[in-house]
């Protein structure tokens, strides 16, 4: 008899890969389809915005900076990679194994007015902060009315 691992997190993965096929959801290019496809977990992230700026914060435990591909094209943000799964000890036996492991993508469309030149990403101690500046015309004004 052959033990079967469920993931139920994977299952909801793949509920949702297969919704965003049916709805074209995020609009994923032709390059990106492959990770997209071939992904078995995807990041928890935050998205905040203030006046000037959109931050993304994703978490990634585990993983090396240069495991971790980022890219930004016709305002849709990507992140995917992969990873490794640790080597089993042949003699340990596991009671739970929980972590994700394997191929990951994340991907957040964002709008036309934002400065693609000066987007900045950091990676510190397992965390992805990505911060997306926005265009200066959507920047709110202020604009001060003389009372007389």
């Amino acid at each position: 008899m052959t033990l079967i691992k469920w993931n139920p997190t994977s299952d909801l993965f793949n509920l949702e890969k297969e919704f965003n096929k049916m709805f074209n959801k995020f609009g994923i290019s032709r390059a990106d389809e492959d990770a997209y496809e071939n992904a078995v977990w995807s990041p928890l992230a935050d998205i905040s915005e203030d006046d000037d700026k959109y931050v993304i914060k994703l978490d990634l435990p585990g993983i090396d900076k240069k495991d971790v591909k980022l890219s930004f094209i016709d305002g849709q943000i990507t992140i995917s990679g992969e990873k490794k799964q640790e080597n089993k000890e042949k003699n340990t036996k596991y009671h739970k194994v929980e972590r994700m492991f394997g191929k990951y993508y994340r991907s957040f469309l964002f709008p036309a007015e934002i400065k693609e030149d000066k987007i900045d990403a950091q990676f510190k101690n397992g965390q992805l902060t990505i911060t997306i500046p926005k265009a200066d015309e959507v920047k709110p004004k202020e604009i001060e009315i003389k009372v007389s």
